[in-house]
């Protein structure tokens, strides 16, 4: 029997590309959040090192990779793993958040959440079972019988964030339905306002290495008092050190739960290629090409954020991430079309929160000339 998921949503974006590309100036892409800056030289010569990889690799990670993940936690996330056996490299994280429910044992009569406002994939999971797919955000109307949910914080592609009250809520109710709650945390790295979800500057204060826009993990000790029971943390090095390209990932969380998908990966061979996972431990011990790459993406931040505004766009949310979530209070498709005529492609938010949407996605994954050149094509078009 054929599998019943949706269209690929990025195929329809090929018109509006074209239009796009035929401008004087060129395409200014920003539909797609994959890098453009180099891979960090010290993530570079870890793999080239480990190249002389005759054997096969270990699907739980090397111990090396595991300890590595380990102390990242403690250090950039301030949470404080029970040991290695908490955490499993995955090859990317979009395998895992398609593959999660099928791995959990999920099946067609089950009830999977997502936020309303979301990356596709959290849906395809629960249509490769026949699963039902529910999209809400409040915990308090998160139905009875779900077994799986989804928050995803910082959001893709709103960039909204969930502070540590929010995050606690989530974990409450999740415990009350008894069901898995997994974050999708791959933006962590890059907060900007920190005072729009809450936060105190205890955490990721000036003297912390962190830096002053720190987003608490579902792991964070203000959020789980002790107990990981049912939850797990989804993290990617894509973003924040341009790996998109090695599909470097990981979870942890519940040591239950690890083992259970670590035995079921075994058998599937989902297994993290030995160079990649080199590479992971020389990025995850280095921070300092993370500050660099986020000033970077600040920098591109600001350009584009005052250039919408100036052209009249308001942006919502977006306090965290890669993305700009923007609108012009008109049909996402109507506000597409008028930026291809700049020579912008976004991506719009029906391919998010459906066709009601009133939004587009703009990524900060541009060069710097590129972001520099839809700023100036944006103030010019009200000039």
């Amino acid at each position: 029997m054929p599998l019943s998921l949706p269209d690929f949503p990025w195929d329809s974006l090929a018109p509006f590309s074209a239009r796009a590309r035929a401008h004087a100036d060129g395409i200014v892409d920003l539909s797609v959040g994959s890098p453009v800056d180099e891979t960090p030289a010290v993530v570079r010569d870890a793999l080239v090192a480990a190249t002389d990889a005759h054997a096969y690799p270990q699907t739980m990670g090397t111990p090396a990779l595991r300890e590595a993940i380990v102390r990242w936690y403690a250090r950039r996330r301030g949470v404080i793993l029970p040991g290695t056996d908490a955490v499993l490299p995955t090859i990317g994280s979009k395998e895992l958040v398609a593959l999660l429910p099928l791995l959990l044992g999920l099946g067609r009569d089950d009830v999977i959440v997502h936020p309303r406002t979301a990356y596709p994939t959290y849906s395809v999971g629960g249509a490769l079972l026949g699963a039902t797919a529910v999209a809400e955000d409040d915990p308090a109307r998160w139905p009875d019988g779900a077994r799986l949910i989804w928050i995803n914080s910082p959001g893709n592609p709103d960039g909204a964030v969930l502070g540590t009250a929010g995050l606690r809520a989530a974990v409450a109710r999740a415990r009350e339905l008894g069901a898995v709650l997994v974050n999708d945390e791959c933006y962590a790295e890059l907060g900007w306002e920190p005072e729009r979800w809450g936060e105190t500057t205890e955490a990721g204060g000036a003297g912390d290495p962190r830096g002053p826009a720190l987003v608490p993990s579902i792991l964070d000790p203000r959020v789980v008092d002790g107990d990981l029971t049912g939850l797990l943390s989804v993290y990617s090095l894509s973003k924040q050190s341009n790996l998109a390209g090695y599909r470097a990932a990981f979870l942890a969380g519940d040591s239950a739960i690890v083992r259970q998908l670590l035995e079921a990966r075994k058998h599937l061979g989902l297994i993290p290629p030995a160079p990649v996972q080199a590479a992971m431990i020389a990025a995850l011990d280095d921070d300092a090409h993370v500050a660099a790459q986020r000033e970077i993406y600040r920098s591109r931040r600001d350009a584009l954020a005052g250039a919408l505004r100036a052209s009249g766009f308001r942006i919502d949310r977006s306090e965290a991430g890669l993305y700009l979530w923007a609108t012009r209070d008109e049909p996402a498709l109507d506000t597409l079309a008028a930026l291809v005529e700049l020579g912008i492609l976004a991506a719009p938010g029906t391919f998010y929160e459906g066709e009601g949407s009133r939004h587009v996605r703009l990524a900060l994954t541009a060069t710097d000339e590129r972001i520099a050149q839809a700023a100036e094509r944006l103030r010019a078009s009200v000039a």
